[in-house]
């Protein structure tokens, strides 16, 4: 588009001087050609002129002047705005990257940012973490545009390579989300992350049944299914409309109620699961073995226990 502009503009100053070229002098062999309008136009437009072919009536020093100049200014303009996209922009963004890169740590991975990846961002927004602390990775401009907008790091390029993940320091990344759109993808992407990250905490989101066992033997940790999910709330509903309300409550910050998981605590060591003051506990992750509230072994918290817990959005006053 910006070629496109710039030869229209020379081509209204050619037409211009072309239509004129009895107003114009030749210092050489006073002959005005069509060579000579088109190399009279193109020194024009680039430079000054040179002298050698000069507007020598009134109509035509006007016509430079408020037609020609203008002209001048904005392919100029295009021109340095070109340049500045192609060279200046893609240094200062390199430059920038590298410098983002010696300084994530502790940051959030999401690759791919369709409307799964979109919501996770926002969500995660919302439970405190800073947008510059999430990095973004898709291939589609207009995605990282989105992203970028929203005011995380973003990187566009293929989620899927070993060199793009190194770049986004994905060893020294507190959790990475993959929704990639495709499950090939996803699975391809989470077998690339453990590999060079084998320490981190990775959600899929897998829109197949049959591809969670994949998933899950790539690597990641927790495999959503957004169909399965929403066919529990659909199920729920008709055991009580209430229960699908109360689980999307749950599973957001902006209800009354979240979800939150954290380890144990030195002073909840040996009390048990239903003395902790912070929330409601349901659950504790002992190793392998999930200990429901119920269960006997839930009297007596132990060193490394992991405690899921419904907590109230707005804390009591």
């Amino acid at each position: 588009m910006r070629l496109l502009l710039a030869l229209l503009l020379i081509g209204i100053a050619l037409l211009g001087h072309w239509v004129q070229r009895d107003q114009l002098h030749d210092n050489y062999d006073n002959q005005i050609s069509f060579v000579d309008v088109l190399y009279f136009t193109t020194i024009t437009v680039t430079t000054v002129g040179y002298g050698d072919i000069v507007p020598v009536t009134e109509h035509a020093r006007l016509f430079d002047t408020f037609v020609v100049t203008p002209i001048r200014l904005f392919v100029w303009l295009i021109f340095l705005g070109t340049a500045y996209d192609f060279v200046l922009k893609r240094v200062w963004e390199r430059w920038k990257m590298r410098v983002i890169q010696q300084h994530l740590r502790n940051h959030v991975l999401i690759a791919g940012f369709g409307t799964s990846g979109t919501e996770a961002f926002r969500e995660l927004v919302r439970r405190g973490a800073r947008p510059g602390e999430i990095v973004v990775i898709d291939q589609r401009s207009a995605a990282i545009a989105a992203a970028e907008d929203l005011g995380a790091t973003v990187l566009e390029d293929d989620a899927t390579r070993n060199a793009t993940l190194e770049a986004a320091q994905v060893a020294r990344a507190k959790a990475i989300i993959v929704c990639a759109g495709r499950d090939d993808t996803s699975i391809l992407i989470v077998l690339t992350a453990r590999r060079l990250a084998p320490d981190v905490p990775i959600s899929v989101v897998i829109r197949s049944e049959d591809n969670e066992p994949l998933a899950k033997q790539a690597g990641a940790n927790t495999v959503i299914n957004p169909a399965s999910f929403a066919g529990l709330l659909l199920a729920g509903s008709t055991h009580g409309h209430h229960l699908a309300d109360y689980m999307a409550d749950l599973a957001a910050t902006e209800g009354q109620v979240f979800l939150h998981e954290r380890r144990v605590t030195s002073k909840e060591v040996g009390k048990p699961l239903a003395a902790i003051g912070t929330g409601l506990g349901l659950r504790i992750y002992r190793g392998e073995r999930i200990v429901g509230f119920w269960e006997p072994e839930a009297g007596s918290l132990e060193n490394g226990d992991l405690i899921l817990e419904v907590v109230p959005s707005t804390p009591a006053s």
